[in-house]
């Protein structure tokens, strides 16, 4: 869908698509009728999906969000089988297959026969570097025809199910990248450090609450021991003529401003600059980003939002402020292209000239990396919210000294 452009000149149009969660995401993988949907039921204990005898159950991934002791909650996805030759069969294998792009653990079921099916996912989960496991269902009626040399097998039944050891394989496999938050501030505040948060609170806010990145943030500096400090950005001023903190972090839509409030001995970043280092590739934004400075009239860049949200308000950060900064910056007549989720690139992604990706957190880091690859492939430079806007800015050299060093 294409809207009207902008009293400026500037065309965006905008592509609707799926959202994503934040969650670790482990994918059940198989042929048609060996148990995967058996199996997410016995590992969340409800009739998560449902189990026939019937081949091609299960059309669409089933999603459960399940809590793991030791991991946190965790998002399991049921897929169709993989050799299903119904009419939709074709359909049904093809979001089989995408859903490998956007998990941290693949759980591969099979019964009996480890067929040419099972070679292939195996080998799909080796080529996109997944984690992975074999459960070896039916046990007891279907004993296991073959040695999978070199694999982690669980053997399993649904009538005796042997949940703990497919949980305790899992908490063996699955990376902690996916759950874990270790490069957030970890790395650069200490206990008892004041870190000061600006969070502005406007038409953009939403209702009644914080945003994700800030929650997570305060509870982070929690779990550290460090003192977080919430101001309004109309508050900070006043609170540094009488506070120095360790660090301060703020929204990057009022990334000027703090920047001449805040003292220059006092560090300086951003939220989105935090979730570029958790959910992206930090070096490969940072180098990306640079590339603001040499685009052209007429160039295509592509804004990637990860979350649904209202787009009506005029201040909507990713669909206007952005723009607007880096045509003020550059001084270009730019185009624009929003994608909102992960599902889909552009056909022609190679004609754009810079992609920018939102901090991510609404989905997972393999989700972003799985983009951020894709991008690379074809050639296109890639910068997150908080970096280009602190570039437009001129602030981009000191809102990531402190990750630099």
């Amino acid at each position: 869908m294409v809207k009207p452009e902008r009293k400026d000149g500037s065309k965006i149009c905008y592509t609707k698509t799926m959202v994503k969660t934040n969650r670790p995401h482990i994918g059940i993988f198989g042929k048609m009728n060996v148990g995967k949907s058996s199996l997410i039921n016995a590992l969340t204990g409800q009739h998560t999906a449902v189990v026939s005898e019937q081949p091609g159950t299960t059309t669409d991934p089933v999603k459960k969000t399940m809590e793991i002791l030791g991991i946190g909650p965790v998002v399991l996805i049921d897929t169709a089988g993989v050799d299903d030759t119904s009419d939709l069969g074709t359909l049904r294998i093809q979001r089989a297959h995408e859903a490998l792009d956007h998990v941290d653990l693949a759980i591969l079921v099979f019964a009996g026969e480890f067929g040419p099916y099972d070679q292939s996912l195996m080998e799909s989960c080796v080529a996109r570097k997944i984690p992975f496991f074999f459960v070896h269902n039916k046990e007891d009626i279907e004993p296991m025809s073959v040695d999978i040399r070199g694999a982690d097998v669980v053997r399993f039944s649904c009538k005796e199910p042997n949940v703990a050891a497919v949980l305790d394989k899992i908490k063996q496999l699955l990376p902690k990248s996916a759950y874990a938050q270790d490069v957030l501030l970890d790395d650069h505040v200490r206990p008892g450090d004041e870190v000061v948060l600006v969070i502005p609170v406007d038409s953009s806010a939403p209702e009644g609450r914080l945003i994700l990145p800030q929650v997570q943030t305060i509870r982070n500096l929690l779990d550290i021991g460090a003192w977080a400090v919430c101001l309004k950005d109309t508050e900070l001023r006043e609170y540094l003529q009488t506070h120095t903190p360790k660090l301060v972090i703020t929204d990057s839509q009022v990334f000027e401003y703090v920047n001449a409030v805040v003292p220059t001995e006092i560090p300086l970043t951003s939220f989105s600059i935090l979730f570029s280092r958790l959910k992206g590739d930090f070096d490969m934004y940072l180098k990306g980003t640079r590339t603001i400075s040499r685009l052209q009239d007429g160039d295509k860049v592509l804004i990637m939002e990860s979350c649904s949200h209202s787009v009506n308000k005029c201040d909507d950060i990713g669909r206007t402020k952005l723009p607007n900064w880096l045509q003020k910056f550059t001084g270009k007549n730019l185009q624009f292209n929003v994608i909102a989720s992960l599902d889909a690139l552009p056909p022609d992604v190679e004609t754009y000239k810079l992609a920018i990706q939102c901090g991510g957190c609404m989905v997972t880091r393999t989700q972003i990396l799985h983009r951020l690859e894709m991008l690379a492939q074809k050639g296109v430079p890639v910068s997150n919210y908080g970096l280009a806007i602190a570039y437009c800015n001129g602030i981009f050299d000191r809102a990531t000294e402190i990750f630099r060093k």
